[in-house]
């Protein structure tokens, strides 16, 4: 995710325990019960600068069940979609929180919404991939892939691209659904809850793969033009093998691809050829945004570290909300925007990581990342609980 800034920026990770890493770190297809596998700092009181205001707030059904899926809301122009793990879906005016429609599918779904020209996506437990029409919620088309899909899919023009859990990328035509080729990859015994979100633009698509690998798949075959290992396996047990890419491939307008690794390294690559620029040492399952030229991650520890996109520098870290295992990072009007498993949204300052804000949505926890728009935030919870919180000042 790429933002540009309305402020102007100045310009370890180690698993603690075996048990610890098992607990994070559970084989594929298993459920997560969401409890934070170490032992998660104290909030501390601070000096707040900045105020987050309740707009509105909806439930959406029965929320994201116990396995937690990754049920991720999206937003397209002035609409919100959001869903549970049962298969309801609804619209919500953006700016009024108005049920615009609410559908119910008899499908449970189990990824992140992707709101993209007039429809939205999503993939569920069975491995159905399903379109449905932003207007009225109705069913555009349905497809089937390998097995089920926690990743939001991915679209270009021509093509719905699909990540499920046994490392296989299917691509769909966007408009029929129908199959247009399959890319497979070798899994590792053990995996993370979870995959890697394709990076699609016309001609390629770029993935991060269980392994370890990212490759970059021509749009026209499916054929890999290149593919590097990012994160080494090293240890004896699976546990300490793990090298998931479960984030997204952030890409910059100047041709850089940030990539992130579990128990690895972030690495900035040329995106044609996968030419290294620089690689850091810092363990992420998640995905990380690209503010001006500093790459904002949420490590597997719960720091935020500010680097420079240039050199992959250390600017600053916060390491406030350690272990409380925060979301993937938003951007809003100038800080960042994490949720933690307690329920709380934290402001950050994007310039020097300094916490400037907090509030609580609920006591069931926040799982996935927050969509921002300017200074809006809207956050669901765990149970369901759907917010949309305004930043001030």
């Amino acid at each position: 995710m790429t933002t540009h800034p309305s402020k102007p920026l100045f310009s370890k990770h180690l698993m603690r325990t075996t048990l610890g890493a098992l607990a994070l770190a559970l084989l594929a297809g298993c459920a997560s019960k969401g409890q934070p596998a170490f032992t998660p700092k104290e909030l501390r009181s601070f000096d707040e600068t900045s105020s987050l205001n309740s707009v509105w707030d909806r439930r959406v059904g029965d929320g994201f069940g116990r396995a937690r899926y990754p049920i991720a809301p999206s937003r397209e122009g002035n609409t919100l979609f959001a869903a549970d793990a049962n298969g309801l879906v609804a619209a919500f005016n953006a700016d009024s929180g108005a049920r615009e429609w609410e559908v119910e599918l008899d499908s449970p779904i189990s990824s992140a919404l992707n709101a993209i020209a007039g429809h939205v996506y999503l993939g569920t437990r069975n491995g159905e991939v399903i379109a449905l029409d932003q207007r009225d919620g109705s069913v555009t088309w349905r497809s089937r892939v390998s097995s089920e899909v926690l990743a939001a899919p991915q679209a270009n023009q021509q093509l719905l691209l699909v990540q499920s859990v046994d490392g296989q990328i299917t691509a769909l035509d966007r408009a029929s659904g129908e199959e247009r080729w399959v890319y497979t990859s070798s899994q590792p015994a053990l995996t993370l809850r979870g995959t890697g979100t394709p990076m699609v633009i016309d001609p390629v698509t770029f993935v991060g793969l269980a392994n370890g690998r990212l490759a970059t798949l021509d749009n026209r075959s499916g054929q890999a033009l290149w593919d590097m290992q990012i994160a080494t396996p090293r240890g004896r047990s699976d546990v300490e093998r793990l090298v998931d890419l479960t984030g997204q491939p952030v890409l910059s307008p100047d041709g850089r691809l940030f990539v992130t690794s579990y128990n690895g390294r972030v690495a900035a690559l040329e995106a044609t050829r996968g030419g290294m620029l620089w690689e850091t040492s810092l363990s992420s399952r998640h995905t990380p945004i690209l503010v001006g030229n500093v790459l904002f991650v949420v490590s597997d520890d719960s720091h935020l570290v500010a680097l420079d996109a240039n050199s992959g520098q250390e600017m600053w870290r916060n390491d406030d909300l350690e272990d409380r295992w925060l979301t993937a990072p938003a951007f809003a009007d100038g800080r960042i925007v994490v949720g933690d498993f307690e329920g709380y949204v934290h402001l950050i300052d994007a310039r020097d990581g300094n916490l400037v804000g907090r509030t609580r949505i609920d006591d069931s926890g926040i799982s996935v990342r927050p969509v921002t728009e300017g200074s809006t935030i809207h956050v669901q919870a765990n149970n369901g609980r759907l917010e949309t919180l305004e930043v001030t000042p």
